[in-house]
């Protein structure tokens, strides 16, 4: 008798509600094996690759390519034992697996999901699985009763489409029969639309905001409009630490490292965050603290094909100069990739944005979510600049620092760029700090 299990999107870290599926490895009829790659997501953070928790043949995938999908809703179906009997959870060596449900929660890649309601999974006392009646299995769809009426039956995935385009279920049909997507996209678009084609000539085009767009967008309006955003600027003459930066690449220590001028930035902030630690520090509303940091999680932004990402180099402020060069060309590395994973995206306590990359000499960074402060490093230009009374030619760049205003007064923010400004216009301080 075969057993089919309903595999729920697992929540892959950091308590994310939602991913887009990518793309899947597996289709319906195939064998796969425990811990085989069945499907790429892609999360506000991240694009993630899910093992399969167990051995058996594909049953059916239960979402399309593009499609956003919440944690908890079911992906695809695993005939686990597609020629043997029923099996309990004892017999699969107990415990709960990944996507099965434990004390109310689904277990996921990384701790625990959310919290799964009754309405959500009608397994039988003392088995994991769920057995479809043939010839198909199908994922559950979900009656409600909510405030106004019966709530008609609809998978996950049908009930996220229609919240999505504003479609009320109770007005596409009577109690007992299910809507499909087909049924909400019909009453979301009356008129058959077809999806607009771009051409050679046309003056516009739309791209659906999603992921890593819509994720970055969030965070950066909830930071503008919640942060009291100060930012100063600074202007140096770096002409000493491009020189330093010319002498150790020739060092044996350094010369199979990229050493580039952001390195030099991340080990400026590492120390002098020791001397303004409030830079470090972070706003807690609900607490009604000020949290300090006795470590620098220094984030790294990067412009990648998904969008702009910020991976960060945890425990920064413990690296020698070349472990931190390793680690920020590691991580750049796998940004553009695509690969980082949601650990390395969390749990950041400054950040630094290299906008000299593409040219641009200053700006105005908007300071990321759970931290509070952000220090932009612009484009290194051979400029004029009064030396000894003399006009000659030197290697000058810009700081920018925006601050939490909450966390950081004036003179804290002044006195950090200040620190950093001095270690880069003359690495050989560093001895002092």
């Amino acid at each position: 008798m075969p057993n089919y299990v309903h595999f729920p999107l697992p929540d892959v870290g950091e308590g994310l509600v939602e991913a887009e599926i990518l793309t899947w490895h597996v289709q319906p009829g195939q064998e796969v094996q425990v811990n085989q790659i069945f499907v790429e997501i892609e999360t506000s953070k991240a694009a993630v690759e899910l093992p399969a928790p167990y051995a058996g043949v594909v049953k059916e995938l239960l979402a399309e390519p593009g499609q956003t999908v919440e944690v908890g809703s079911p992906i695809i179906v695993f005939d686990i034992d597609p020629n043997g009997p029923e099996q309990s959870s004892s017999d699969n060596g107990g415990g709960a697996k990944i996507g099965e449900e434990s004390g109310g929660r689904i277990q996921s890649l990384v701790g625990y999901g959310p919290k799964t309601g009754a309405s959500k999974r009608r397994a039988r006392k003392g088995t994991t699985v769920v057995e479809a009646p043939p010839p198909a299995p199908e994922p559950e769809p979900e009656p409600a009763v909510v405030a106004g009426g019966y709530v008609p039956l609809a998978k996950p995935p049908v009930r996220k489409l229609a919240k999505d385009l504003g479609v009320d279920l109770r007005s596409l049909a009577t109690e007992g029969q299910v809507i499909t997507r087909d049924d909400v996209q019909r009453a979301a678009a009356p008129e058959p639309v077809s999806a607009p084609v771009v051409t050679a000539g046309e003056r516009e085009r739309r791209v659906q905001v999603r992921g890593v767009r819509k994720a970055t967008a969030k965070a950066m309006v909830d930071s503008a409009f919640t942060a009291p955003h100060v930012t100063e600027f600074m202007t140096i003459d770096v002409t000493p630490m491009m020189e330093l930066r010319a002498k150790l690449k020739t060092h044996p220590q350094f010369r199979d490292v990229k050493l580039t001028p952001l390195v030099f930035a991340a080990k400026a902030v590492c120390l002098a965050a020791r001397r303004t630690p409030d830079i470090n520090a972070v706003w807690d509303e609900a607490a009604g603290e000020i949290v300090y940091k006795s470590y620098v999680h220094l984030g790294i932004a990067a412009a990648t094909p998904r969008g702009l990402v910020v991976p960060k180099v945890h425990d920064a402020d413990a690296m020698s100069l070349r472990e931190l060069a390793e680690a920020i060309e590691a991580l750049t590395l796998k940004a553009r990739d695509g690969k980082t994973t949601p650990a390395e995206m969390a749990n950041g306590t400054f950040t630094i944005t290299n906008i000299g990359v593409f040219g641009v000499d200053t700006g105005t960074p908007i300071i990321n979510p759970g931290e509070s402060a952000i220090l932009a490093l612009g484009t290194i230009r051979d400029m004029p600049w009064v030396v000894d009374g003399q006009v000659v030619p030197r290697k000058i760049c810009q700081l920018s620092l925006s601050f939490d205003h909450r966390v950081v007064d004036g003179q804290q923010g002044s006195e950090f760029l200040a620190d950093v400004g001095a270690l880069l216009a003359d690495p050989s301080i560093a001895i002092t700090y």
